[in-house]
């Protein structure tokens, strides 16, 4: 089963509650796709890490055989190249590899090299798997590192991999639920975080994929959010107290599920629950 943790704004719990799906599991795959701010691997701190870079494809082009026909520069739909002294000229932050210049060039003019874009890392805590995707900072598009990312962890195949997903609703998050079989969204008992949840979810039954929720700091039952997940037939499977012993551990990078054995098991009944979300 592949799960992916959502959330529809930065800091709602997101990563609480998918390292502890993976320790609830015992053994499974942990992939960190918040490649802009991967703190995974602050609570796994994994061993035997290897590191590998992740490169994406730039085109280049042979001034022996450009026609200057600028077939490459209308055909780009994301203005990543310009025409500038009789030559096409590539911005690398805009261009997202998609080949296209090339097939396009009756020349033949077009050819590709590549530089890095992130790191990916990979390591072991206990019968984790851990991976991390980490983005090269000024970068703009985080996509290429989640691909590798999910590419290297979905290898593995094992019986529960958990995505733990960028924030918001974009095209991060939509490359990262790509293959996710069930889609968990961390939501706070504010008007705010009802905002931002009522986005992510919107975006997960586009994608056609089944929802849970988890409510995270909650002090009361929040009646918008309450009537929400009534209307919209999402069902709220765990309910996370507003807790300081919970803010400590997390500010210590102590997994709950693994100090108390208590959270282990409620992960653990969340987990069962998971196969009857509503989409």
């Amino acid at each position: 089963m592949i799960v992916a943790v959502l959330s529809g704004k930065g800091g709602a719990g997101k990563t609480f509650a998918a390292v502890n799906l993976a320790v609830a599991a015992e053994k499974a795959v942990y992939i960190d796709c918040d490649v802009e701010e991967p703190n995974g691997r602050l609570f796994w701190r994994p061993q035997g890490v290897r590191e590998r870079a992740v490169t994406t494809a730039l085109p280049f082009f042979d001034p022996e055989k450009c026609t200057g026909c600028r077939a490459c520069v209308d055909f780009c739909r994301f203005n990543a190249l310009v025409y500038v002294k009789k030559a096409p000229m590539v911005f690398p932050e805009v261009c997202h590899a998609c080949g296209g210049c090339a097939l396009v060039c009756p020349a033949g003019a077009v050819g590709e090299q590549y530089r890095e874009v992130g790191t990916l890392e990979e390591g072991d805590r206990g019968a984790v798997h851990v991976v991390t995707g980490v983005l090269r900072t000024g970068e703009v598009s985080a996509v290429p590192v989640i691909r590798a990312a999910l590419e290297a962890g979905l290898s593995r195949r094992e019986a529960l991999t958990v995505i733990d997903s960028p924030p918001g609703s974009g095209c991060p998050v939509m490359e990262s639920v790509r293959e996710a079989d069930f889609c968990l969204l961390v939501g706070e008992p504010t008007a705010f975080g009802l905002h931002n949840l009522a986005m992510v979810h919107d975006l997960c039954r586009l994608l056609g994929k089944p929802c849970g929720l988890v409510v995270n700091r909650e002090t009361a039952p929040y009646a918008p959010l309450e009537d929400y997940c009534a209307r919209e037939h999402l069902p709220i499977l765990l309910r996370i107290p507003y807790r300081l012993q919970l803010a400590r551990w997390g500010a210590e990078g102590v997994i709950a599920g693994e100090k108390d054995p208590e959270w282990k098991a409620d992960f653990a009944r969340l987990l069962r629950q998971m196969g009857g979300g509503a989409i």
